[in-house]
């Protein structure tokens, strides 16, 4: 054990030193957010919190930011609940169900995944138009979680091949219904993809930028991302050391989502639980 670890420390030293430049931006930043210097030195002067004015007062011209936030939070949370509802089950379905021409279906799914969001988003904004869903949570939220909804499946299939026949033959021996079995002694064996999937898609739904500006730009469900980039449009009001404060309070829903779940994150792995 103790050869194995000598002979890590190499490695840990190699990473140590890439980390080294991120951790000095990132302190840096947040450094800058709460202190002035002065005009041409980057060397703090006085301590402040006239950047972080945007928790207690609303910008001009923008919206209040814990409504952005509240809407960010809506939309990822959404977002992930949809995708993980659809993708257990779809995912089930084509591992274990005799569907009718599956294959050609997962192929359409990858095909469908395959395009950028980019080269989608004028018949999307027309349909949302139609159906009267334009500028509203609600239709950005759909939007998301259909594009995110492809590689969800791909990944919940994948698991439940993973997991033994025999789990589910024994809950119909004793009685139990599919939709138990699935329930109660599937779905178990598949937590390390639910709890990725979850992630993922929360992230997704947090750092989006393009559908939210696009199909939501009104201010009453404005996300912070859009919030963020309106910071650096307003040339009028441009204001660096606000822009990145408003940037490292964007980023700390992230940094404490990692903590709590590092590790789960860290123990996620290509199958199922067996037994």
């Amino acid at each position: 054990m103790a050869t194995e670890n000598y002979r890590s420390w190499p490695i840990i030293l190699v990473l140590g030193l890439l980390t080294v430049p991120l951790v000095l931006m990132y302190t840096f930043l947040f450094v800058d957010t709460v202190t002035n210097a002065p005009p041409g030195s980057m060397i703090p002067n006085e301590f402040t919190g006239e950047h972080w004015r945007f928790l207690w007062s609303t910008l001009p011209g923008r919206p209040s930011i814990w409504l952005a936030t509240f809407n960010t939070f809506v939309f990822a949370g959404s977002t992930t609940l949809i995708v993980l509802t659809v993708s257990s089950t779809a995912g089930y379905a084509l591992s274990r169900l005799n569907v009718p021409f599956r294959a050609f279906f997962l192929a359409g799914v990858m095909v469908l995944h395959a395009f950028p969001t980019i080269t989608l988003i004028i018949a999307i904004f027309l349909i949302l138009q139609m159906v009267g869903l334009y500028n509203t949570l609600i239709g950005v939220i759909l939007v998301k979680a259909s594009l995110e909804l492809p590689l969800g499946i791909w990944i919940m299939k994948g698991f439940y091949d993973t997991v033994p026949w025999e789990i589910e033959m024994a809950g119909i021996q004793d009685g139990a219904s599919r939709f138990t079995v699935w329930r109660k002694l599937v779905l178990p064996q598949v937590r390390p993809a639910i709890v990725a999937l979850g992630i993922f898609s929360f992230l997704a739904g947090w750092s989006e930028f393009i559908l939210p500006q696009v199909l939501a730009p009104d201010n009453k469900v404005q996300v912070l991302s859009v919030y963020l980039a309106a910071l650096i449009f307003d040339d009028n009001n441009f204001d660096m050391a606000l822009f990145k404060s408003v940037g490292v309070f964007y980023v700390l829903p992230v940094i404490i989502l990692f903590f709590f779940f590092q590790k789960k994150l860290m123990s996620i792995y290509g199958g199922g639980t067996k037994g």
